[in-house]
């Protein structure tokens, strides 16, 4: 069975040039990158993406996705970030179902979104490029519930899981249960009580379980991807690297 792969998501150190990035993830021992599309490689610049790209193998490492802001809307393109996640050398985009909570969409918003996603998988797939959803309130792949329904009722997507913010351990447990199967890739970080930034390590309760679950899949998660750190701080990357590559271990 292939190992999790530790990854970081390039936003956690937005305000760092890509080619810092991808110094500190590899001098943190991790061995692929998400690259995100709002700061390190805009959609359709495909010169920037093949610029990253290269700086990303050039070290050794590995480009897992593209993380990008398409929020599914009747008329949103995303031929650009297919553009760019092309050139990045990335199989796999990040995308957002919409901008309102599942119990909030009307069936009309809900519909759109289904027949948009649909379309763009369409799309995607033709340059085999595979979707995922991002996890995340205000959008209607907030629950584990709302999330399998999407995946539904738009075959071709997975999802990306992350702890729902203020979640207590046993409940973010039960919603990756629940997603497990359908779950390419995890954004890992600890905020507790709400989005106060932990080390990672503070929330060993959750992921140590977490990643013992994940393991234990007939096909566990590609990909599990740093995501924030306390401060911002590129000082704290290695040792929470550490940390993630011990529990994907097992240990």
């Amino acid at each position: 069975m292939p190992m999790i792969r530790p990854g970081l998501c390039s936003v956690t150190y937005r305000r760092l040039a890509p080619e810092r990035v991808v110094e500190l993830t590899r001098d943190a021992r991790l061995e692929v990158i998400e690259w995100g599309g709002d700061v390190h490689v805009p959609p359709g610049d495909v010169a920037r993406a093949a610029e990253v790209a290269a700086a990303t193998t050039d070290a050794g490492l590995a480009v897992c996705s593209y993380g990008s802001y398409f929020r599914s809307g009747a008329d949103e393109p995303l031929t650009p970030i297919l553009d760019s996640a092309e050139a990045l050398g990335a199989d796999r985009v990040r995308i957002w179902a919409g901008s309102v909570d599942s119990r909030d969409a009307t069936p009309e918003q809900y519909a759109q979104i289904v027949s948009r996603l649909r379309d763009a998988v369409d799309e995607a797939s033709e340059r085999g490029i595979a979707l995922a959803l991002e996890f995340h309130r205000r959008t209607v792949a907030d629950t584990p519930e709302a999330t399998l329904r999407l995946i539904g009722d738009v075959p071709g997507l997975t999802t990306y899981w992350q702890p729902t913010v203020d979640a207590p351990d046993r409940v973010a447990l039960a919603e990756f249960d629940a997603l497990a199967a359908h779950t390419s890739a995890v954004h890992v970080f600890s905020w507790w009580p709400f989005d106060q930034r932990l080390r990672l390590d503070e929330r060993d309760s959750l992921w140590h379980p977490l990643f013992a679950a994940a393991a234990a899949q007939p096909a566990p998660p590609r990909d599990a991807l740093i995501e924030f750190v306390p401060d911002d701080d590129p000082a704290v990357l290695a040792s929470e690297a550490v940390t993630l590559r011990r529990w994907i271990a097992g240990g």
